[in-house]
């Protein structure tokens, strides 16, 4: 592995409606009806725009996001815009800021990723990734024709062809196949025309698309699974992988590890970026960043807080138990692997009884968080950054637009200062802002 490393870190801001607390919708300076608001994601864009950040990233999930929700109404995880459309409008509304969306694997197909992705790259000027996510709630696969998930391996398995697919479809254009010469009358050359006729386990899919070649050739593969089976899929195909990681120790463990993996398949260690997620709390000291995390924390519904721990073990409800008994051994879940094995780690590093680790994932789901002044945030991204455990960081705000908007003011001049962070932008695309390399069309 290369010993060169980038000088400036990476941040991207995971918008998810209110906040990513699960109460951050109760928040008094959070908007009304935020999944909908299509103003309150237009000023976060703008603000991250302003900031300088390499990209905006959107979750998605086609159920509600907890599916006893139905029957009980406390969280706003249930309504949400379809993110390329989002993104699409987006786009429209800011200049440099990178687009990334998520689209399943497993309940769609490659095709229609192909293109919608490829639209949103030629909107954008070349901004649009793509965040590839095998589903696993039994909510969408019910919703999808299916009466349960798909086994992990197989949920995986179809992934990697997907992925294929949609790189395969991305190349049935040359950037210089289209001539509109109107002289001649010929819209294109069929020469630097390829069909993929495609023929797999999974899809039978002949192409060629019907949009031209992508601004960036393609769209930025994204990837977010933390098993094996997705360092696999992230080590052939990823450009960015975000991860959850909650300590130094495991974070540069994963990335030496995943870095490792890309040489197998001709890849650079810099062109895959690692980004673990990170749950900052700004305060003018920790003690007061505490104290707003414990007010949100307040507002939690006890009701919905056990199938929210239930969600992110697995599907494995522990409401049964005594809230102070120890957090008991799980067998594997087919759902999401990598979140289940770090929680059942961390609780049992920790000696957490029930009870800590329920409100560990109400406040957090899991991910890094860290409570402090702007310098203590900023000592820790500079500390993980150079000692090789990140190469940027996935911002996820406790609510929204405040918790973002303090990162921002306070917590990124920082940064820059120090000279870990750009203060402009130094192209126009999110392979730019992200120093990756225009993919180059793979000939059979």
């Amino acid at each position: 592995m290369s010993s060169s490393r980038p000088a400036q870190m990476h941040l991207g801001a995971f918008l998810q409606d209110a906040g990513h607390h699960i109460a951050a919708w109760r928040h008094p300076d959070a908007p009304v009806g935020a999944g909908m608001n299509f103003d309150h994601f237009h000023h976060l864009a703008s603000r991250a725009e302003t900031a300088k950040f390499d990209m905006v990233f959107l979750g998605d999930q086609m159920t509600f996001q907890y599916e006893e929700d139905e029957t009980l109404g406390r969280t706003s995880r249930t309504v949400n815009f379809e993110p390329l459309t989002l993104l699409s409008a987006l786009a429209t509304s800011t200049q440099h800021i990178g687009l990334i969306a998520t689209a399943s694997t497993s309940y769609n197909e490659p095709y229609h990723v192909a293109r919608k992705f490829s639209s949103l790259d030629h909107i954008s000027n070349g901004r649009a990734g793509w965040n590839i996510v095998t589903s696993w709630t039994g909510g969408e696969a019910r919703n999808f024709n299916r009466a349960e998930v798909m086994e992990h391996g197989l949920r995986y398995r179809r992934a990697q062809e997907f992925v294929e697919v949609v790189k395969g479809l991305w190349d049935t254009w040359d950037a210089d196949a289209l001539l509109d010469d109107r002289q001649q009358g010929k819209f294109f050359d069929p020469e630097r025309l390829h069909i993929l006729d495609h023929q797999g386990e999974f899809f039978q899919v002949r192409g060629p698309l019907t949009i031209a070649r992508a601004p960036q050739g393609y769209p930025v593969l994204v990837q977010a699974g933390s098993s094996a089976d997705g360092q696999s899929l992230a080590a052939r195909h990823a450009e960015v992988i975000f991860t959850a990681q909650r300590n130094l120790t495991d974070a540069q463990h994963f990335y030496r590890t995943v870095k490792s993996q890309l040489e197998g398949w001709g890849r650079e260690p810099d062109s895959l970026k690692i980004m673990p997620g990170i749950f900052p709390v700004v305060g003018k000291n920790a003690a007061e960043a505490r104290e707003k995390f414990e007010r949100l924390q307040a507002l939690v519904s006890p009701e919905i807080g056990w199938p929210v721990l239930a969600r992110h073990l697995g599907g494995f409800d522990l409401s049964g138990y005594s809230p102070d008994d120890p957090v008991p051994e799980l067998p594997l879940t087919q759902g999401n692997q990598s979140r289940q094995a770090l929680l059942l780690k961390f609780a049992h590093e920790e000696n957490l009884t029930i009870r800590q680790l329920y409100w560990h994932v109400t406040g957090t789901r899991g991910h890094w968080a860290v409570f402090g002044s702007p310098e203590e945030i900023a000592d820790v991204l500079e500390e993980w950054f150079t000692a090789g455990a990140a190469d940027g960081f996935n911002i996820m705000a406790p609510w929204l637009p405040g918790g973002l908007e303090e990162f921002i003011d306070h917590v990124v001049p920082i940064l820059q200062r120090r000279g870990l962070f750009r203060t402009a932008y130094q192209g126009s695309t999110l392979r730019d802002h992200l120093g990756l390399a225009t993919p180059v069309r793979e000939v059979p």
